[in-house]
């Protein structure tokens, strides 16, 4: 029903700044929540942010200050904005929507991740 890609991924050095986007994409749905997570490796997937539809925001202790989670609903497309990268910032980025249908309950879909590399 829903399809998602991120995009903006890549290789950067430290202090750097990268925005990765996500494009949702179907028919007959409306976006309630966007968010992002990442995963880096050897660990498990954690969350980074979240924006609600009233366009509400919020974000993990560990990005607050860097990173800026904001969408165009006119769009479908969450956005990330990272500023001042870590290494630890290093990680395969997730866009997950949560979105619904006039007649179905509201539904979690995940993209295929794209990758952030932060040269130390």
């Amino acid at each position: 029903q829903v399809q998602l890609v991120e995009s903006g991924g890549g290789l950067v050095q430290v202090g750097g700044s990268l925005r990765l986007s996500c494009a949702a994409s179907g028919s007959g749905f409306s976006i309630n929540a966007m968010g992002w997570y990442r995963q880096a490796p050897g660990k498990q997937r954690e969350w980074v942010a979240t924006i609600a539809s009233g366009g509400s925001t919020d974000y993990a202790d560990s990005v607050k200050g860097r990173f800026t989670i904001s969408r165009d609903n006119a769009k479908n497309t969450a956005y990330l904005q990272m500023n001042s990268l870590k290494p630890e910032d290093t990680a395969v980025y997730y866009c997950n929507v949560l979105s619904h249908t006039e007649y179905q309950p509201p539904e979690s879909y995940w993209g295929q991740g794209t990758q952030v590399t932060v040269s130390s």
